[in-house]
């Protein structure tokens, strides 16, 4: 039973790998920017300056993953027009999706520098953690245009299936992020130690040299040469942005209830105390670096589905999503294992604090858990993506974090007493709802195209 299965759906896996790895390669960057301020931060500057760490990067998120999900608007559709062997409405997608996405990070530079910075003396946190966040969230504020630039060459590139290029370039902007990082937080080569600020120049220089070299391959690669007949640079059209944006809206909403979830509950603990917020900056940084592989299956899941669909070859886009299933089960089964066994020794790699390392101990216990509704909640959003489901998906993770996930720690951690605990043990049943409702929808959606 075990053979025929895997000989069923053999080649589906071996596909979504080859397009997978590079993308998780390049979700792994984004995610190590954020990982590696962490722990730089951790190490050289103190728990304190940690927790700010934790505060900048839920806030941070929050308005990020607007930009991403508009920009994600673009890759099921240059999927699906590379199916139908359309070359030249993948380059007028592209002018339009990079006029739209620079206008979006523009709009998002000012809602974090004029809104967030003022909004955070007033959410109930530690003056000394106020203190550290602000400088660092002011730098990253500035490297959000960047970052849109870098996503749209990076989802045009890998919407036609060129996925190294983008992770090659994440994993060099990462170790510019690193050295700089670590030169600046400790004050080496006679720079001043800036602490948690120099992490925010860092990222700044990071994201920006990122942004620069993605453009240039796509514009400079033979590669390309063929889907960029129609490109221009100042062009855009009603008929194709109101596509990426009805796409990538909802995205952008998906991402938003979720990572406000995520935001919202560090909020809620740090009211708690700095160690619980430190410790949850540390769980969740590790199960957030999983998660983006899991996102690297989700995004490969998207463009294989957009494939089929222009193909209009549904059975082959119904087994090719099931296998994506499988990959991201059989891989976050391995983390939440390794999560569990390695709990106690995980928060070192952060912080040398024996308080803050046993409550993220017992928080790593409970990320092992939801690994597996994480994986299969962001997979079914991505095949659902991929076939231009948007709309249901969009409620489903609403209904789920916010209806369910977070009224449900919230009271599992104040009323019952629960503390830190509670309010991950909401957030894993939020999971939970959110993965099922989404595999229905498939099954529905997908069954629907065969018949």
């Amino acid at each position: 039973m075990q053979q025929s299965l895997f000989t069923k759906y053999k080649s589906y896996y071996k596909e979504n790998l080859i397009l997978a790895l590079p993308i998780v390669g390049s979700q792994i960057g984004h995610m190590a920017v954020h990982m590696a301020d962490s722990i730089i931060v951790g190490q050289f500057a103190g728990t304190t300056q940690l927790a700010a760490v934790s505060l900048v990067n839920s806030l941070f998120m929050l308005v990020l993953v607007v930009g991403l999900g508009i920009s994600y608007g673009l890759t099921p559709l240059i999927a699906q027009a590379n199916g139908r062997q359309d070359n030249n409405e993948c380059g007028r997608l592209l002018s339009n999706s990079l006029i739209i996405n620079i206008i979006t990070g523009l709009f998002l530079y000012v809602l974090i520098h004029f809104g967030t910075l003022a909004l955070i003396d007033n959410i109930g946190q530690s003056p000394d953690v106020v203190f550290y966040a602000k400088p660092y969230l002011g730098y990253l504020s500035f490297s959000i245009v960047p970052l849109m630039i870098f996503q749209t060459f990076k989802q045009f590139a890998e919407g036609l299936g060129f996925t190294l290029q983008a992770m090659l370039i994440s994993i060099f902007g990462n170790i510019i992020n690193i050295i700089i990082g670590v030169i600046l937080v400790r004050g080496m080569f006679g720079f001043e130690a800036m602490g948690v600020k120099g992490v925010g120049i860092s990222t700044l220089i990071d994201r920006s040299l990122m942004a620069l070299v993605m453009a240039m391959y796509v514009l400079r690669s033979r590669n390309f040469k063929i889907f960029l007949k129609e490109f221009k640079i100042y062009a855009i059209d009603k008929i194709r942005s109101t596509q990426i944006i009805r796409i990538g809206a909802p995205v952008a909403m998906q991402y938003i209830f979720e990572i406000s979830a995520f935001s919202g509950a560090a909020i809620i603990i740090g009211t708690i105390g700095t160690a619980p917020q430190a410790a949850h900056q540390i769980a969740i940084n590790l199960a957030a670096f999983t998660y983006m592989i899991a996102s690297g299956v989700a995004s490969s899941a998207t463009i294989k589905t957009g494939n089929y669909l222009g193909q209009k070859s549904f059975t082959d886009l119904r087994r090719s999503a099931i296998a994506s299933y499988h990959v991201v089960i059989a891989f976050m089964s391995f983390t939440a294992v390794l999560f569990v066994l390695a709990n106690t020794l995980l928060p070192y790699i952060y912080t040398k604090d024996l308080e803050v390392i046993g409550i993220a101990a017992q928080l790593l216990i409970i990320a092992g858990f939801f690994q597996l509704f994480d994986g299969t909640q962001v997979v079914g959003l991505g095949i659902l993506r991929g076939i231009g489901d948007v709309n249901i998906p969009t409620f489903i993770t609403f209904l789920s974090y916010w209806i369910i996930g977070i009224p449900f720690g919230y009271f599992l951690g104040f009323h019952l007493d629960f503390g830190v605990k509670g309010i991950w043990y909401g957030l894993t049943f939020g999971l939970l709802t959110a993965s099922v409702l989404l595999f229905l929808r498939f099954q529905f959606k997908t069954r629907s195209l065969i018949k």
